[in-house]
């Protein structure tokens, strides 16, 4: 009764809210077996609104509603659009009876978290491998995922590998009726598995890798819990897409395991409803096995590397307490995210096996509710309930809403919803590139229709019809041909020519897939080819640069030297090194560059006149307006702006363009140090042209003219990169390292403590971590370890920004 008074205020609540929320956002049309939830896609940080499904009988219909403010009083005004009517295609028994059975997950987490080794794990217990081999292996044959030497060599991931199995478990609890009991029988179930990087520098792979799966499974250090840095990053790049994720515990061998204070991480850091779904049985070097607190059975590996699972209903005498503790608390936190389970725990009513597990996959699935296992991957203990968790709590691809953009319709037109039917027009992602022995190596998604070898396709984006010369499903770097492959499903083609975030179609379609947020580069190098260049070096570059977005080139123009760019040294210490190993071409760089950028802090306004008279037709343009500082729009993911607020024609409609394409060239190059300008805003409120002498040229001119002398008046500052740093190392340097830091003028945000090793995250400008990897090693001994990820832009201090302003005055001079 303590329990359910504590409960009792909050969770009617909760089922209040949710009751309010599920009547709000549900769509008004369900495909068969389809659950109302909306995946929604990101362009470059912009998102698309999802509440668009209709029911097909009915036209769609969008409400623009703009407000207007005229002499202090707002009027509301809304514009009522038709758009084509639209009949979904409607999954047949086969298609659902295969998607059932389907999951698309993801394994990520932060560096050294183990997800290749638990990977490993998985493939040996599914039956895809015949031994286990470990990430930094003695036998020098490395764990199956990292196919790539560099990888092997380094110990850590670099490219996101795709793989597939089959396992055998227990059917989802919302198959069997209300009132039963678990189902135990046991089925089959194909699962397609992407291994990601943890390095925050290969980002973009763990990007790519959740906009086309269903589910994730978040891997936790049980010392390290939730680090700072990448899980974070991971965790938003899971909400980005609206990933529903299962965590698993891992490490619960090594000392100073405590799975509650992750747990408590997961919901104080991560802002995460969790609860276990399991309790362990002894920890550190006393680790046996779990017990799952809803079936309330003991769970043991044994045999040759733990193959065997062994269930007891004995539990150990000394967890008994402990065990009904966390499955009273589980009860409690699920029923703040389900609404059913919430009716039953206040009614008093009793509450089942089956009821748990169906509110823990109904919850998940509506991203209510993260799930929490716990093992040990490297003791080969726990691994199996992980899989199992999959096929039970993770959702099918057809209970994720994705949706596509019809390219004939305007950008204000609703998103279309894809149904997973076999037998309808074929939609496919090409999401990862990738260079392979028979040539580029495409990944796909299907998200509807079926792709077949030997049939024709399209390229949405670029109109051009290729054949599909090759199918195959990967298991990291080896492959097997098939011939078809259903919707729902991932795959690879050879032979197909396209960029990364390419829609395919079949023809029969118009519909295009939105792209994944590709982040910005924050450092660059300057890199030539020892000795004579070759054909080599600029084919690499080419390669490279169209299987990472993330990875840029581009010549300078004033030292005409190749710049490469990217997330950090690593990263482009990686690609250097496949330079010299993949094309035989040995490289020198330059010192690294960082990503100054230069901005305006108050507003100016400007009246420029453009004139030009050399005999004949002449050049005139009048722009008069004012120049002011712009906050970056998360919600479009844009830092400058042209706003056009003149009244009246005093500048035709046609040189509007124009006096735009002035103000974006001039952004190009900024005065101070000719680093790009942001957080910019043009606002044009008045001009003049000219019946003969005016011209776009003209107007370009006076547009650039114009930003180009109002810039220095609006008390320009260089902004440079602010890296967010997380250090762990043993508590004997913590002295040192914190000295360290001060050094490099970071700014401490938090400190932890915790056993033998401390966690320091702290806040530092880019240019100031050169050369900090090197200093970390010595400070502790090699036992110190870093890792950092892009914050902000921060403006930098006064004395720095008078030495590089006198510094490219100097060269510009020269």
């Amino acid at each position: 009764m303590s329990t359910v008074s504590r409960l009792t205020a909050r969770a009617r609540q909760t089922c209040i809210a949710s009751s309010s929320r599920s009547a709000l956002a549900l769509p008004q049309f369900r495909p068969l077996s389809v659950v109302p939830q909306i995946r929604s896609n990101s362009i470059a940080g912009q998102r698309i609104a999802s509440a668009s499904i209709v029911n097909p009988s009915r036209r769609w219909a969008s409400t623009a509603t703009q407000l207007k403010e005229d002499e202090g009083e707002e009027a509301e005004e809304a514009a009522e659009e038709k758009w084509p009517v639209r009949v979904l295609p409607q999954l047949k028994d086969g298609d659902r009876a295969r998607l059932r059975r389907q999951r698309n997950v993801g394994i990520s987490a932060h560096i050294d978290s183990g997800k290749t080794t638990l990977t490993e794990r998985v493939l040996y217990y599914t039956g895809r491998v015949r031994d286990i081999h470990e990430v930094r292996g003695r036998d020098g044959v490395g764990a199956k995922m990292d196919s790539m030497e560099l990888e092997r060599e380094k110990g850590i991931t670099i490219q996101s590998a795709a793989t597939f199995c089959d396992w055998v478990s227990s059917p989802p609890p919302n198959e069997t009726p209300v009132g039963g009991e678990i189902n135990e029988q046991k089925e089959n179930f194909a699962i397609n598995i992407i291994d990601t990087p943890g390095h925050v520098d290969f980002t973009i792979e763990v990007e790519r890798a959740l906009r086309v799966l269903d589910g994730a499974v978040l891997v936790l250090c049980a010392v390290s819990g939730v680090q700072q840095s990448q899980t974070i990053t991971v965790d938003r790049q899971m909400r980005r897409y609206n990933v529903p994720r299962v965590a698993f515990i891992n490490k619960m061998d090594r000392a100073g395991a405590n799975p509650w204070r992750v747990i408590g991480q997961l919901r104080s850091k991560l802002r995460h409803n969790a609860a276990a779904l399991q309790v362990p049985i002894g920890s550190e070097d006393k680790l046996q096995g779990v017990v799952d607190i809803i079936r309330m059975k003991a769970i043991y590996n044994k045999g040759e590397k733990g193959n065997q699972v062994v269930e007891s209903d004995e539990i150990p005498a000394d967890l008994l307490d402990l065990v009904k503790e966390k499955r009273a608390e589980l009860i409690e936190n699920l029923s703040e995210a389900d609404e059913t389970l919430c009716d039953k725990f206040l009614n008093e009513e009793p509450i089942s096996n089956l009821d748990i597990a169906q509110a823990v996959r109904r919850a998940t699935v509506a991203l209510r509710f993260c799930p929490v296992l716990m093992g040990s991957a490297i003791k080969n203990t726990g691994v199996q309930p992980v899989l199992d968790a999959v096929c039970q709590y993770l959702p099918d691809p057809s209970e994720i809403h994705n949706q596509a953009l019809d390219a004939t319709l305007p950008a204000n037109a609703p998103p279309i919803p894809l149904v997973p039917a076999g037998d309808a027009a074929l939609v496919g992602l090409a999401f990862k590139l990738e260079e392979g022995r028979f040539g580029q190596l495409t990944y796909m998604r299907v998200y509807q229709g079926t792709l077949r070898k030997g049939h024709m396709i399209i390229n949405a984006r670029t109109g051009k019809r290729v054949k599909v010369p090759r199918l195959v499903r990967m298991h990291s770097n080896e492959m097997e041909d098939v011939d078809s492959i259903g919707a729902g499903e991932i795959c690879a083609i050879f032979g197909v020519e396209c960029s990364s975030g390419d829609t395919f179609t079949d023809g029969k379609t118009t519909y295009t897939m939105t792209s994944m947020f590709v982040p910005d580069p924050v450092i660059s190098l300057s890199i030539r080819p020892e000795g004579t260049e070759t054909p080599n070096f600029s084919r690499a570059l080419n390669r490279f640069q169209k299987e990472d977005p993330t990875f840029r080139v581009h010549v300078d123009s004033e030292s005409k030297e190749t710049i490469i760019s990217g997330m950090g040294e690593l990263h482009l210490d990686i690609y250097v090194e496949r330079i010299r190993r993949e094309y035989g071409v040995a490289c020198v760089t330059g010192k690294p560059r960082v990503a100054f950028r230069e901005t305006i802090t108050q507003p100016v306004n400007f009246e420029y006149t453009h004139k030009k008279q050399s005999g004949g037709a002449g050049q005139f343009g009048r722009v008069m307006g004012r120049i002011e500082p712009m906050e970056f729009d998360p919600d479009t993911g844009k830092d400058t702006e042209f706003s056009n607020q003149m009244i009246g024609n005093a500048v035709p409609h046609q040189y509007i363009p124009a006096i735009e394409k002035g103000f974006q060239e001039a952004l190009d190059r900024g005065q101070l140090t000719g680093h790009p300008i942001i957080q910019c805003r043009f606002v044009l409120t008045d001009g003049l042209a000219h019946v003969v002498d005016s011209s776009e040229l003209a107007f370009r001119m006076a547009s650039l003219g114009a930003f180009r002398e109002a810039f220095p008046k609006a008390k320009p500052v260089i902004l440079e990169p602010v890296m967010t740093v997380e250090v762990v190392a043993p508590v004997e340097f913590q002295g040192n390292v914190i000295g360290a830091m001060n050094q490099r003028k970071g700014t401490i945000v938090d400190t932890e403590v915790r056993d033998e090793e401390f966690t320091l995250i702290a806040e530092v400008a880019l240019n100031d971590m050169f050369g900090y990897a090197s200093q970390l090693r010595g400070l502790t001994q090699g036992k110190g370890e870093f890792s950092m990820e892009y914050k902000k832009h921060a403006q930098v201090m006064p004395y720095l920004q008078k030495e590089m302003m006198d510094a490219f005055q100097n060269k510009t001079v020269k």
